[in-house]
């Protein structure tokens, strides 16, 4: 179960082992990690942080009470459930982080911090990031980077700064969902790339603290909050850059929310009249076309016909990708589809089934008579189970594997972060999967998408 879905009674912290003073010599060899935003996201992070041995949690920072409350619960709840899984190298009582409700006051425990996880709001992980790069210190930032151009345009000045010493790794989970993960393993046996389709039919926001979630000042609106994540698995899966300016949407607002304008204790109260007057977006079409990455020739889109052993070639045609979102589609089979399609064949990841279908395309001897439709026997498809976390991603060594928000992708990322910073400090360069510019690529899709909208009135 998710770390914070269902009820937790928040029980006297007096029972957890007191607090232990945070020494740089302590020759414990952990890597001391800070949570600056102990919400929904934070405390995911705490859960799958809590089992690993090599990890320890010295700073909780929150401005909301009952959130550092929780989190310290989850900490407690995961350290126990690892020591009941037979992880036995672990101190027999979880330690009390030290609690702070100031993001000044974490600052000045800089120097007793080797990783900062930023899951606070999204609209306070840029100027987090202006405040905390000029340290020699690993950041692991919850997306989105940016919520808005001027965002974006500060932390790419940011990149180019050499006072930008931190090391930044962006968390994007989708990659490591594991059917996520077995589709791209896959990705060379269908060809060319060709279509790429991703689809989330899901319920409406969560509550937030403050009604945030609501505000597109605050999120960058829907497409930027949400569909980052999606917009970086169109990168990942083609391998080719969206072609920005290009980017067509269709949206719908107002079919969600309207019942908590009154509600009490949420915060829509608390929420400006621009929130309150333009809801924000609950479903829409987004239409990408790609160019390779390479490729500065935007309007390069067909190809001239090559004559290739004195045979003509059939002229390439540009790589094309639609996002769908509904926000309002609680009962639906599956929350996530990613569908790609090649010239070969076609692949197929759904969840929460956790499954890929890969489907070869019938070649002219098995298909011969092309006046019918291909004989069944004639399509090839193979099926691929990917509920074994550790045997999609080819890793042995102990890791948690509770499932979370993200069908255990965390704890993956995880894995591969603390491998990251292995690397580095045995002299190796600094490699994340997922780099800043990676991170602020994906806001840009989702603005431009947004921008789109806007711009031809498609509400």
């Amino acid at each position: 179960m998710p770390p914070n879905q269902g009820l937790i009674n928040i029980e006297s912290l007096e029972n957890l082992a007191p607090l232990q003073p945070h020494l740089d010599n302590d020759g414990s060899g952990k890597i001391r990690c800070a949570i600056l935003g102990c919400g929904m996201m934070g405390q995911e992070h705490i859960s799958y942080i809590s089992g690993y041995d090599n990890l320890r949690i010295d700073f909780l920072c929150d401005p909301h009470q009952p959130s550092l409350d929780k989190s310290v619960q989850v900490l407690r709840d995961f350290h126990q459930n690892d020591k009941g899984n037979g992880n036995d190298s672990k101190e027999s009582v979880a330690t009390i982080p030290e609690l702070l409700s100031k993001e000044e006051d974490l600052l000045e425990k800089v120097d007793e911090i080797d990783l900062l996880v930023i899951a606070s709001p999204n609209y306070l992980h840029t100027a987090s990031l202006l405040q905390w790069t000029r340290y020699d210190i690993t950041i692991l930032v919850e997306k989105p980077v940016a919520v808005s151009k001027e965002q974006h345009d500060k932390l790419q000045a940011l990149s180019r700064e050499p006072d930008c010493c931190a090391r930044i790794w962006v968390a994007m989970e989708y990659r490591y969902i594991p059917a996520i993960s077995k589709l791209l393993s896959l990705l060379p046996s269908i060809g060319d790339l060709k279509m790429v389709t991703i689809r989330e039919n899901r319920y409406p926001f969560l509550h937030k603290i403050g009604a945030w979630n609501r505000d597109c000042q605050k999120t960058g609106d829907t497409l930027v909050e949400k569909c980052c994540h999606f917009f970086d698995l169109f990168r990942l899966i083609t391998g080719k850059e969206v072609k920005q300016e290009d980017i067509r949407a269709l949206a719908q607002r107002g079919l969600n929310y309207r019942h908590e304008k009154e509600e009490e204790g949420f915060g829509m109260k608390e929420m400006n009249y621009e929130a309150r007057r333009r809801p924000i977006i609950d479903a829409a079409y987004v239409i990408l076309p790609f160019h390779d990455s390479h490729d500065n020739d935007v309007g390069d889109d067909f190809k001239e016909e090559k004559v290739v052993d004195g045979e003509s070639s059939v002229p390439s045609s540009p790589t094309i990708g639609c996002l769908e979102l509904c926000m309002y589609a609680e009962g639906s089979r599956h929350q996530e589809e990613i569908i790609v399609t090649g010239t070969k064949g076609r692949l197929e990841a759904y969840l929460p089934e956790n499954k890929v279908f890969y489907f070869k395309r019938p070649d002219l001897d098995e298909w011969n008579d092309r006046s019918v439709p291909p004989p069944k026997e004639c399509v090839h498809q193979e099926v691929f189970d990917c509920s074994d976390v550790k045997s999609i991603h080819g890793i042995t060594a102990s890791m948690p594997t509770h499932g979370g928000y993200h069908y255990c992708s965390t704890a993956v990322e995880w894995y591969h972060l603390i491998q990251c910073m292995k690397e580095y400090k045995n002299g190796g360069v600094w490699s994340p999967h997922v780099s800043l510019l990676d991170g602020l690529r994906a806001v840009e899709a989702g603005l431009n998408a947004t921008l789109a909208i806007v711009n031809e009135k498609n509400v």
